[in-house]
């Protein structure tokens, strides 16, 4: 048997479908695909459609898909403008989101829509997709002009084992509750991530400097700023580096998701067997 007929026929059994119905949506007879499942290869103009029907790659056909859908999904978006890669990176985690459903007849049935339709949210609502699985998380906001993706893998232990202590996290939710704080990091962020003073922080937020010292002091201390003394005619001042490359931005969106009142569903999966945090 050929590659392309062993994979024609596995990816046929996998969607459910005979040889005589995938003839007939192929354009074929049955003894055609009999054929090929045999050990014949299809005509090369028709490998497309064969794909498209089979729900797979071209590659797929010829036994490559496992070895190179990472790869070639990694030079695709090298290749790409910044804000291109991003778009289709974002496309590639919604069908991500989709496949992890595990309901190939959903599946059949909506993918088309979800996948073309849902770069076209036009209104102002707050779309989500929320999956949690026995093997993980992964959650979607599909919003007219805010859009993120969650994945998560079961840990293989407990997920508390894996986190801070208690404390520790209470800590860092008591920094994102203080409007002080939450009004320095606002400001931090709409900076490019430049040494600044502490003066000219107190300048654009309304603080004094003494408070804004304060509220540094623990920024710093939460790994989310780093404290440098530059010396000057008029003696030492102290800036700050805000560490961008945390995860405030998606702390914020996700505690924006935890408050969303007004919002719709998209898809959800509740489908867990066992407690996160048992």
């Amino acid at each position: 048997m050929s590659i392309i007929g062993e994979q024609i026929k596995k990816y046929r059994i996998e969607k459910g479908i005979t040889q005589e119905k995938l003839g007939e949506l192929a354009g074929v007879t049955t003894q055609a695909v009999s054929r090929w499942e045999r050990g014949g290869t299809p005509d090369a103009e028709l490998l497309p459609n064969l794909a498209d029907i089979l729900g797979v790659s071209i590659d797929a056909l010829f036994g490559r898909e496992e070895q190179s859908i990472a790869v070639s999904i990694t030079r695709k978006l090298c290749r790409m403008p910044c804000d291109d890669a991003y778009r289709y990176a974002f496309d590639i985690c919604w069908a991500i989101e989709i496949g992890l459903l595990h309901d190939v007849s959903l599946i059949d049935n909506v993918l088309d829509t979800f996948i073309e339709n849902q770069v076209d949210v036009k209104d102002s609502m707050d779309y989500f997709s929320k999956l949690l699985q026995d093997g993980g998380i992964a959650n979607v906001r599909l919003s007219q002009d805010l859009r993120h993706f969650f994945l998560m893998l079961e840990p293989k232990g407990s997920l508390k084992d894996q986190l801070a202590d208690p404390e520790t996290l209470r800590g860092v939710f008591r920094i994102f509750a203080d409007k002080k704080m939450l009004d320095i990091i606002y400001y931090m962020y709409s900076r490019l991530n430049t040494p600044i003073a502490t003066s000219l922080i107190s300048k654009n937020t309304g603080l004094d400097l003494d408070e804004v010292d304060r509220c540094m002091e623990i920024l710093c201390q939460n790994n989310l700023a780093t404290k440098s003394v530059v010396a000057t005619a008029d003696g030492d001042i102290y800036t700050y580096m805000f560490h961008q490359e945390s995860s405030v931005i998606p702390l914020l969106c996700f505690a924006d998701e935890i408050c969303k009142k007004d919002f719709r569903d998209f898809m959800v999966s509740f489908m867990r067997t066992k407690p996160f945090l048992p």
